[in-house]
């Protein structure tokens, strides 16, 4: 094999490799006489057909399958030998090949870049840490008792309004004639649920116990194939009606929703509530050290990776800006696309170097996702189509770039804990506001002043510019 650089500048090199024609032939009789083991053609015994007759039958089936494995094989040596690892996938191009001359071909692909790291046990870092808000603990409790409701019996004689419950019997018919599923007794509808047909509950609503109403409505078009469409009338009489109430919160609901008693759903509670602001606390303890791992590196970067993530940024930017503009930043309402991608190509550059950074940092320190870690996130990626488990998990088997897309973020969390364990990190208590409140906020306390409202939110909301490119994910990206 000789391989010649033809090719270089920054990160973009070039190669043109030549195979000699007699690597080429050799590798085309070992892949035959492979075949020839197990071929079956007629008048002869298994394994027992002559190479020629295998090479004049299969001939250009294996020479694709030869040189393909050869430009493979061959452009991973010339790499290795050099000390070249590609950052981007390597670009093919064959030169004319005729069977018995050599194998010439042109590689070209962008480097990874040299990164100098930095010091990682001098970087200073503060993990902000709020306690368990008891206040907030009993309004969880409310909104449980408020999910697990119970009714009861309206005693006064009054007409029925949206949030009571109607105890009703219903026929329902298209046409003058009954239909299957259109009927039943006692059933206790909530108004103002949703649960029935569009205008049925508005057209019950105002009804009193005794009342026979008849509900007129029209099935929408998505409904079955057999009344999609279809005017139907229900022949409705109302036989109760209950008004719903929150439910005690004590021993009965923590038991409903699977605790010991009210002591035991309270503590979870806690433990759940503690649990988002340990989540809060860690993205912006992560924030922060991507904000100075960014400050403290410099590198050059593979332009095709910065034009591609660049490219997945607009192209969401711009789904979002047609089909949900109230979305988009009041600050980047004003500004024309030449200044919008610009910013976006920031953020683009910002996201290539942390994930070229990561990803060096977990190299030199040997940081893997184990095959565990990663069955665990395939498994609760298939949780998420339940009944389609089974077609989701052979889509990863068959797509390793999904699995990719699921690898990736692990290691980066993995990484993220090995610097933080080298890091000076230092825990402080901070009110629950203090923890929420956005960058902008802090950064910018004579902007609040004047009228603005906080963005934070328990998921750690609004960052900067500058911080690992989350403004542009708000907008789609």
């Amino acid at each position: 094999m000789e391989v010649m650089e033809t090719s270089s500048d920054g990160l973009k090199k070039e190669f043109k490799i030549v195979v000699p024609a007699a690597d080429i032939e050799t590798k085309i009789t070992d892949r035959l006489s492979e075949i020839a083991q197990s071929a079956r053609l007629p008048g002869f015994r298994p394994g027992k057909v002559p190479v020629k007759l295998l090479r004049k039958t299969y001939g250009k089936a294996v020479l694709g399958e030869v040189i393909e494995r050869t430009v493979n094989e061959t452009t991973e040596a010339a790499m290795t030998e050099r000390g070249l690892r590609p950052a981007t996938q390597p670009k093919i191009e064959l030169g004319e090949f005729e069977d018995g001359s050599d194998l010439e071909y042109t590689v070209a692909f962008e480097r990874f870049p040299e990164i100098e790291l930095a010091d990682l046990t001098k970087i200073k870092l503060e993990r902000l840490k709020a306690p368990a808000d008891e206040k907030q603990v009993d309004e969880m409790l409310t909104r449980i008792a408020e999910q697990f409701k119970d009714s009861k019996a309206v005693e006064e004689k009054r007409k029925s309004k949206n949030g009571d419950i109607v105890v009703i019997d219903f026929v329902g018919t298209v046409d003058g004639e009954e239909f299957a599923g259109g009927k039943a007794e006692g059933y206790g509808l909530e108004l103002g649920s949703g649960t029935f047909i569009p205008g049925f509950e508005d057209q019950v609503v105002g009804a009193s116990v005794g009342d026979h109403i008849d509900v007129k409505v029209t099935f929408p078009d998505e409904y079955t194939e057999t009344l999609a469409g279809k005017d139907a009338v229900f022949s409705v009489d109302v036989k109760e009606l209950r008004e719903t109430v929150p439910s005690e919160i004590n021993d009965d609901l923590a038991k409903k929703v699977g605790a010991e008693n009210l002591d035991d759903l309270r503590k979870r509670a806690r433990e759940q509530q503690e649990q988002e602001y340990a989540n809060v606390s860690r993205m912006r303890l992560k924030r922060d050290l991507l904000d100075i791992l960014d400050k403290e590196h410099s590198f050059e970067l593979p332009e095709e990776m910065v034009e591609r993530e660049f490219e997945a940024i607009w192209n969401q930017f711009e789904h979002q800006r047609e089909h949900h503009p109230d979305q988009i930043d009041e600050d980047d309402k004003g500004k024309s696309d030449d200044e919008l991608k610009e910013q976006y190509r920031e953020i683009a550059s910002r996201r290539v170097r942390l994930g070229l950074l990561l990803a060096e940092i977990g190299r030199i320190n040997k940081i893997e996702v184990t095959s565990d870690e990663l069955n665990r996130a395939l498994v609760a990626e298939a949780q998420k189509y339940q009944g389609q488990e089974k077609e989701v998990l052979e889509f990863y088997k068959n797509n390793p770039e999904a699995v990719q897309h699921l690898q990736s973020p692990i290691l980066e969390e993995k990484v993220v804990d090995f610097i933080l364990e080298m890091a000076d990190v230092s825990d402080r208590e901070v009110s629950l506001d203090e923890l929420m409140k956005s960058p902008e906020d802090e950064k910018a306390p004579a902007k609040k002043a004047k009228g603005g409202k906080s963005s934070g939110k328990a998921s750690g909301a609004k960052t900067s510019k500058k911080s690992d490119g989350d403004k542009a994910k708000k907008k789609g990206a």
